[in-house]
Formats: C-alpha cells, structure tokens, sequence
C-alpha cells in the first residue's frame, strides 16, 4: 500500500477497536486532514520534533525551545504604535461603537488607514508583514484598550481570509485580494461552523457543484464572525463529497442566492456575528483555494494554532483590565473598619490574577517565536489556549466577580458588561477538554503508531481480541512486535536522566524548572502504560487521557513562565511566575497552601496595589460604580 493510501492512526486503531466504518470515516478524515497540515512543515518544525513532543520522549528537555529570547526593534514597531493610539484616541472620545451598539465603521477606516489590516499580510501584497511574537504581543496591549476591536485583528488575519490566502492561494489569488484585505477595502471572516457542525468537521452539509465557469454553493453556515453583506469569508463546503475551501465575496444585498440569518447572541456582542444562508449561490471556478496534497479540512486547521495563540494573547490583556479595576475597589471597599486590600483572602486573589496574566504572557511569546521559526505549533498552541482561556474564566468567575461583590451585575460593570465574552474563548477555537484529547492524541501519536499499532495489525491477523502478558501463547504469537516495544521500554527505562536547566535561573524560578524537567519523562512513561492497558479500547477512555493531557499541559506552562519571568528581571515578575508555578504544581501534587506560599502571594500583592507590578502600565482604572459616602460624611 502507498503512504498517501495508508490509513492513518485513528483509522487504524478505531477499526481495530470495532468501530463503525461511519465513525472510522469521519474521524479518519479528521485525522488524515491533519498529517497534511503536518507535511507542509519541514521534518524539523513537526510536531515530533516540537520542544514538548521531545521533552516527553528524548528524556531530555530541549531547554533553549522553551525560552523564547526578547522582541528586538523593528520598522514595524510604527505600525503598531498607530494603530494603538486610534484606538487609544477613539476610546477616549467615546466612539468605538455605531448606532447598533458594534464597532464603528470611522474606527474601522481610521485602523485601515493605520494598517491595521494587514499586519499579517507581506509586503508583497501591501502589508506589513509584523513577526507573529510581535502581533501577539501587541494584541495583547490592544485588548488592553478595547479586547473586542483586538480580536477583530486575529478574526482577519489568523482564522479569517488571510491565512488561507497567504498560505495556499495562488499568486493570482494573492494579488487580487489581500491588497484589498491589507488596506482594509474589504474585512474577512472563515466560515465553517454549521448548524450540525462544530467539533465534529466531518458533518458538513454545505455542497458546492461544479457549473459552467465555477461553482454554486448550497447550505448554511452558523456563529461567523465579520459575516455581514460586502465582506469577504473564506467557506468550508463540500465538493465532491470532499472538503473544499472558496473566496466569497458576499454580495452587498441579500437576495434569492444569499440571505443573512440573524439571531442574539450573548457573546461578542460588539462584533458581527451572523449565520450565511446560500442558495445555489454562484462562485467563480479562480476562487476555489486548492492546497498540495489536501482539503479543505487542512485550510481550515492550518490558521487554527495562529488563533489559539491570539487567542491567550487576548486573555492575557483582558487579565490586565481585571486586575486594575480591582485596585481602586479594594482600597475603596472596607469591611469592618478596615478596607478589603489588607485582607489576606484578597491578596492572594490579586496575587493569583497576577500569576495568570505572567503565564499567558510567557506561553504566548513561546507559541508565536515558535511559529516564526517554523514550527507547526501544535501542542503549544493547545497548551497556549487552553491556558488562556480557563484561566480568564477562573479570573472573571472567582476573582472579579466575587471581590466585587454585588456590583459585578451592574450595567457598566467590567465584569456585568464582558462576562459573556470572558467565558466564551473557553469554547472558541475549539473547546478545552476536547483539545485536551487532541493534545495527547499529538503526544501519543508516533509512539502508538510504532509500537501499539503493530501489535493491534497482529491481534486482528490471529483472531485474538486482547493481550495478556500472562498469556504464554498470547507473548509466542506476538513475539516480533513485543520484542521491539521491549526494547524501548528497557531503554527509556535505563536512560539517563540529564539536568539541563539554566544554572543561572533565579533562586525562585529554579526549583520550578527542575521539578518540570524531572516530569517530563514520567509522562512517557504514563502514556506508554495507558496504551499498554487499554489496548483497542483506549479511544473510549476519555477521562482518562484528558486528565494526563492536563497535567502534562500545566508542566509545560510552569516550565515556560519560569523562564520567561527570569529573562524579565523584575521582581513582581519573578513572584508572579512563583505564584503560578506552586499553584499549578498544588493543583496534581495535592499539596497544601503553605505559610511560604501565602508570605508569597502578600508580596506581590503588595507590588500590585502600588501599582508596581509591569503588567499594569498604561492600563486605566474602572471608576467605582455606586460609591457610598464615607461614615463621616453622613448626615
């Protein structure tokens, strides 16, 4: 059988398990979509060669892949310090948002005029081709302004029109629309999400048939962000029966071809969010986007890791805006006699929000250099949303609206206003326990592959529907396959352990960083030992892979802030990093709050209520809402 016919992992081992050829098909397709995203990188940026996918399976942690060096000046620093003080100037104006309540079409052209637009874009095409370290950090700097208006950046350029394009399109694609997207003439979205399709991709109804000069597109699409008539959307249909992705330009009036589907929605409520209805709705045979060796499953997955970075980029500057609005509020509340600031309780949720915002900023910086170097990106994609995402919704839930109480629910509140858009990133760009699976599908991928899948192949062969070691005749029939699984086990068991951190690593930071590297070869281990155990069944075992997808991801992310918080030199830095290294490490080693943890946690504190902490520059305080007279002041 030829490799481009060879069926891939998922194929493999759900067939092999037993289930329906309707389920080995769809998830087959998943993952076949996948591999070729994969092979459009060199063998050195894939994901087997990634820095988490080797620190679980060499037995030594590629240190200097988790530790991105500084953003460096460049000419594109102009672009992004304009862009910045449109935003800037328009929120002090109070003119984000038009009569409808969504961003205004002035600050929309007055970005455009910017460049805004085509930050992502080359210059080969009008852009200006900003470094993705560099748009991600500056987005998380825009949502510090404005998070909405920010995330319209990534919807263009990650998930919209312009990766695809970018990435797959033909030179005469290139030219006819990304100087248009890069000016900001027309603004894109990705349409791919159907009323039966979200996390299940292979449930796409959309078809596109072949007519003369191009094709005509039938079926509806649900939740498009920047879906409004004269924008321009990158469509998922089929085509064929098989995935395939087109340019649309949507006309600037609905008729009997096109229609909008409108509905509330609680989230994103500034943006455009709309469903797309289409009947045999005409589109040109030069818009069709046909990418090498691959569908429209890999168009769609290929902008996915760029917007799951954006994404904790975006969280990461929404953190920001919480934790300032809690500063005035906690020396303004008091509770008997005293204001809440001083309380330990309080500071050790200031301290926590601290921390979060530390790791976002360090796991973000991570993915993007990685990105810029070539790397696919995968799991530190994952790591980076997932991030993001829970612990935006942990800050807003436990820490926002509980310090501030009842007001929280007030019309004008951070927390009363967003609380919609805090939680829902938690679904975006693909919900987080389902990530979790896919995570630790990438992690145990190459390994089931050589060793697990040749045992399966055997027990099908020989009629047997499991493996007991105990088994003489079980070890005799697949002797071939055990000896070379035993090999590696004996190996990976025998092998050195080899210290490699940074020597020079702060006295706070250095203990963290040990602790993940010494980690990282036990989950090989543990992951060798689920697929020993479970065999064909472990695709129905869930829980089970979610959990070591987790606790794998939160070794990554300690390893990650402590290194990035060193290269910061700064104290409040260093304690954040501390902060949520002990906090994460609590979270599997079940360890208590300490009396050192705490002292930790009042330190920083401290710095943040003096507005010492870095994170906080240029970010403005939230007016107190309903502020009662003092005591004294009573009448």
């Amino acid at each position: 059988m030829s490799e481009a016919n060879r069926p891939s992992f998922a194929e493999t081992a759900l067939a092999q398990a037993g289930k329906s050829a309707e389920e080995v098909r769809r998830l087959g397709a998943v993952d076949r979509a996948d591999e070729q995203v994969e092979a459009l990188f060199q063998p050195q940026y894939q994901t087997v060669n990634s820095p988490v996918h080797r620190a679980v399976w060499e037995g030594q942690v590629p240190m200097a892949l988790f530790d991105p060096p500084p953003l460096e000046p460049a000419p594109c620093d102009a672009v992004l310090e304009r862009c910045y003080e449109v935003l800037q100037r328009a929120r002090a104006a109070q003119r984000l948002w038009n009569e409808q309540g969504k961003v205004s079409q002035r600050l929309l052209d007055e970005l455009a005029e910017a460049g805004y637009w085509g930050l992502l874009i080359s210059p080969d095409y009008g852009g200006s081709g900003v470094p993705f370290a560099k748009f991600t950090r500056f987005l998380t700097r825009m949502a510090t302004l404005d998070a909405t208006v920010a995330g319209l950046a990534s919807v263009h350029g990650c998930i919209g029109a312009v990766d695809p394009l970018m990435t797959f399109g033909t030179v005469e694609q290139k030219q006819r629309f990304l100087p248009r997207l890069a000016r900001g003439e027309v603004l894109s979205g990705f349409a791919l999400t159907e009323p039966n399709a979200g996390s299940d991709l292979t449930a796409l109804r959309t078809v596109a048939r072949p007519v003369p000069g191009g094709f005509e597109i039938t079926g509806e699409k649900l939740f498009i962000t920047n879906a409004i008539p004269g924008r321009l959307v990158a469509l998922v249909a089929l085509l064929e029966g098989r995935p395939a992705v087109f340019v649309v330009e949507l006309p600037s009036q609905e008729d009997e071809h096109f229609r909008m589907v409108r509905y509330g929605l609680y989230a994103l409520a500034h943006n455009y969010n709309n469903g797309l209805r289409f009947e045999r709705f005409f589109v040109p045979q030069e818009n069709l986007l046909q990418p090498p060796g691959g569908d429209g499953l890999m168009v769609a997955y290929h902008g996915l890791n760029r917007g799951r970075l954006a994404l904790c980029a975006l969280a990461a500057g929404s953190m920001r805006v919480m934790l300032a609005s809690l500063i005035p509020w906690v020396h303004f509340r008091r509770t008997y006699g005293k204001p809440i600031g001083a309380r330990e309780l309080v500071r050790f949720r200031l301290a926590k929000l601290a921390g979060y915002v530390a790791a976002a900023d360090a796991l973000t910086a991570w993915g993007s250099w990685l990105l810029d170097l070539g790397y696919r990106g995968e799991l530190e994609g994952i790591v980076a949303k997932i991030f993001g995402s829970e612990a935006m919704k942990e800050s807003a839930i436990e820490i926002l609206m509980k310090t501030h109480g009842g007001r929280a629910f007030l019309h004008g509140h951070l927390f009363g206003d967003n609380v919609h858009d805090f939680l829902a990133p938690c679904i975006y760009e693909g919900e987080g326990q389902m990530l979790a699976l896919a995570f630790f599908k990438s992690l145990a991928k190459e390994h089931g592959r050589r060793y697990f899948e040749p045992i399966g192949r055997r027990l099908n062969e020989t009629g047997m529907t499991t493996f007991r070691l105990w088994n003489p005749l079980h070890v005799w029939r697949l002797r071939r396959e055990l000896w070379a699984y035993g090999r590696w086990w004996l190996a990976h068991r025998l092998r050195p352990h080899v210290v490699s951190y940074v020597p020079r690593l702060h006295p706070r930071l250095r203990p963290h960083a040990q602790w993940a590297e010494a980690m990282f070869p036990r989950y090989a281990e543990e992951i060798s030992a689920m697929l020993r155990k479970y065999q064909l069944r472990l695709a129905d075992r869930q829980v089970k892979m979610m959990e070591l997808s987790l606790r794998i991801q939160d070794t990554v992310t300690v390893l990650v802030t402590a290194l990035w918080a060193d290269r910061q030199n700064d104290e409040a830095w260093i304690l954040a990093a501390d902060v949520l290294c002990r906090e994460l490490r609590r979270r599997w080693s079940g360890r208590r709050i300490s009396d050192d943890d705490v002292r930790t946690a009042r330190q920083l504190a401290e710095l943040i209520l003096d507005r010492r902490f870095p994170a906080l520059a240029g970010v403005e305080e939230a007016p107190i809402l309903m502020p009662y007279p003092e005591p004294a002041e009573v009448s």
